[in-house]
Parts: structure tokens; sequence; C-alpha cells
């Protein structure tokens, strides 16, 4: 569990980051999940973006997406929404959460 401190400064980490990922009209599937889960181990920290077709808020995709990967939801201002989960083995973000 992130403190609200952490989760700040990881804020102002992802304002650097691209977004990688979109959520259509498909919505959440096995093969998003699974993007999400790679992104996640490879960058820890990744930005997503939610389509206007698709049938969820970007909060509520924040939130289904956190459950079914194990990660903390960092912050959904409009459309766009991120993520963070740490790597154990190749921590990229531990300047951010202290």
């Amino acid at each position: 569990m992130l403190t609200s401190k952490q989760r700040a400064s990881l804020r102002g980490c992802a304002n650097q980051i691209d977004t990688i990922m979109q959520v259509g009209k498909g919505g959440i599937g096995d093969t998003l999940i699974k993007q999400v889960e790679d992104a996640l181990v490879a960058r820890e920290l990744i930005k997503i973006k939610v389509l206007e077709n698709c049938e969820y808020t970007a909060r509520e995709v924040s939130q289904m997406l956190a459950g079914e990967t194990n990660s903390e939801p960092v912050q959904v201002i409009g459309n766009k929404l991120v993520l963070f989960r740490r790597n154990p083995k190749t921590p990229n973000y531990d300047k951010c959460l202290k």
C-alpha cells in the first residue's frame, strides 16, 4: 500500500512518461490484462488512456486493472490513468518512493 507522499511522488514521476496503452470499445479482456502485467514488470509505472468509446470510465478501468494485476492506482485525471507495481528485481522508481 502506497502512502500519500509516495503516491504524490509517483505522480510527479508519471508526468515524464508517455502513454503506452489504450483501452477502447473492446474493454478489459485477458489480452489487455496480460499486456498491462508485462508492462508493469518491465516499467513499474505505466500510463494508460481510456478512449471515449470505452464502456467504462477511467476510474473504473483503473480499479479493475489494479485489482487484476495487483498494482496500485496512482492517479486518474480525465481519460488517463497511472498504475504502479514495484518490481523487486529491477526497481526503477525507488527514488520516487522515498
